[in-house]
């Protein structure tokens, strides 16, 4: 009584407080959801009040064990100078990208050397439509493995080469670019300096 504080009044049509306590003086009707000043406001993400301007899946952007990531995939020479990259979700199948990297260059190859993500029929397939040898170790789950050239698939540690030089760069490492057109812009600058030590000789 000494605060001269009112009762609640009863729920409107809108299911809400007309007059909420404690604010007599205020005039005029409830604002969005019924609510004044800093009543609490539904319980919804920020996210589903605005337009989302894309999704995940649009910026290479996926949920992988290691967490949200994206997956680089890269194609290089018998020199570890890289030809070309892709990037796919982080959950991506390594076969996503092998369409791509494989159709970027068009100048004959002798052998096409993949780690064991890249065992498909269909990937044999096409290397070997394009006149090249496939170098990829069968899977431990296959019923009728396919073999390989040991001694060819020993060379195929120059790609992590060039992979582990390229993390130097730590935009390429940890991606901090939003979209993947900022990210993969970002890749073929990097790799420059390779082709650049190579005309170089060094």
């Amino acid at each position: 009584m000494e605060q001269c504080l009112s009762a609640i009044p009863a729920l409107g049509r809108a299911w809400c407080i007309r007059r909420p306590a404690g604010n007599l003086g205020r005039t005029g009707g409830p604002g969005p959801f019924g609510r004044y000043d800093r009543q609490q406001g539904p319980t919804c993400s920020p996210t589903r009040l605005r337009h989302q301007e894309g999704s995940g899946a649009d910026e290479a952007l996926g949920r992988s064990c290691g967490g949200f990531s994206t997956k680089l995939h890269a194609r290089c020479d018998a020199t570890r100078l890289p030809l070309g990259f892709v990037a796919t979700l982080g959950q991506a199948h390594d076969i996503k990208g092998f369409g791509p990297l494989f159709r970027v260059i068009g100048e004959q190859v002798q052998m096409l050397l993949a780690d064991r993500g890249y065992d498909a029929d269909a990937v044999r397939s096409d290397i070997a439509a394009a006149g090249a040898t496939p170098v990829i170790p069968a899977k431990l789950g296959r019923r009728h493995p396919a073999a390989h050239i040991v001694d060819a698939y020993r060379m195929r540690n120059r790609i992590e080469r060039m992979f582990n030089k390229l993390k130097n760069w730590r935009q390429v490492a940890t991606r901090y670019d939003k979209t993947a057109r900022s990210f993969l812009g970002f890749v073929p600058i990097a790799t420059a300096f390779f082709w650049i030590n190579f005309v170089r000789g060094r």
